[in-house]
């Protein structure tokens, strides 16, 4: 009779152990890979090469990147696809935010836009004084533009140019590619054509291209890069613990200074920005 009612407790705990146990795998500790839906020149640069794995070896955490433009990096944000977004388009940033997406917006760097084409400059864009001359420097005389196409962050700085200049870019010389930025690089070097192309990625290309910068320095060309974590209210069961992590440690001295100490040639392609900000 003894032994009986000792195998009925020793079936009890381990009933008891099991109902534990599977309790813990509910509360599964956060995972130790982040996702990251950020825009193409952050990864065709190089950046991203020299920035995550010291990120990894000071946290652990591994980041899977989705390099696409803005627009669809944003768009896989509001669909809780992500746990975080890193992207370079400040009006579509604070809509992102301002609609509950996500959480709040913070700068991690900046370089600037740059016109570039073939050195013969067939629309004479290298005496503009403005973004907007050049440009319609460009539709005057319809020489061929190759545009991302792509709902990037370059793509709305483009389309906002060709507004200020007051054109509507249409026609056989204005070729939408609908390609990250290296990919239109390379095509606007195999056509001779002009493009518009962020700083960073440029250095990157710039030994594999004949073309060459024609127009930089409007105001109007700065490219800002910000930060924001996908909506914890929204999305609670996302990530949060390893987006905050990546969060901290881009705007935190590591990471800032990881940002300005990359360079291509020489040249620094971003200028670490987190102590500023945001700026729209």
């Amino acid at each position: 009779m003894r032994t009986k009612c000792v195998s009925l407790f020793q079936l009890y705990l381990i009933g008891a152990l099991a109902v534990l146990l599977s309790g813990f795998t509910w509360a599964a500790p956060e995972t130790s890979t982040i996702r990251l839906a950020t825009t193409t020149s952050t990864e065709n640069s190089g950046l991203l090469d020299e920035l995550l794995p010291k990120f990894k070896q000071a946290t652990g955490y591994d980041v899977h990147v989705i390099a696409v433009g803005t627009g669809k990096a944003l768009r896989m944000g509001s669909d809780g696809d992500v746990d975080v977004v890193l992207v370079h388009a400040p009006a579509a940033e604070q809509k992102f935010v301002d609609e509950g997406n996500g959480e709040q917006r913070l700068p991690v760097m900046f370089n600037d836009f740059v016109l570039v084409g073939p050195a013969s400059d067939p629309a004479g864009i290298a005496s503009a004084k403005t973004a907007a001359e050049a440009l319609g420097k460009i539709a005057d005389t319809q020489t061929v533009f190759v545009s991302r196409g792509d709902d990037s962050g370059t793509h709305k700085k483009e389309r906002s140019l060709w507004t200020s200049a007051s054109i509507q870019p249409d026609g056989q010389w204005y070729r939408e590619a609908g390609q990250g930025m290296g990919k239109v690089l390379q095509m606007a070097n195999e056509l001779e054509a002009y493009t518009l192309a962020d700083r960073g990625t440029w250095l990157a290309y710039r030994d594999k291209s004949s073309l060459r910068v024609l127009f930089q320095g409007d105001e109007k060309l700065f490219n800002p890069y910000a930060i924001i974590e996908v909506s914890r209210q929204k999305f609670p069961d996302l990530n949060h613990q390893g987006a905050q992590a990546l969060i901290d440690w881009i705007r935190g001295p590591q990471g800032q200074q990881a940002i300005a100490a990359f360079r291509k040639a020489g040249e620094q392609l971003f200028t670490p920005s987190a102590g500023t900000l945001a700026r729209r």
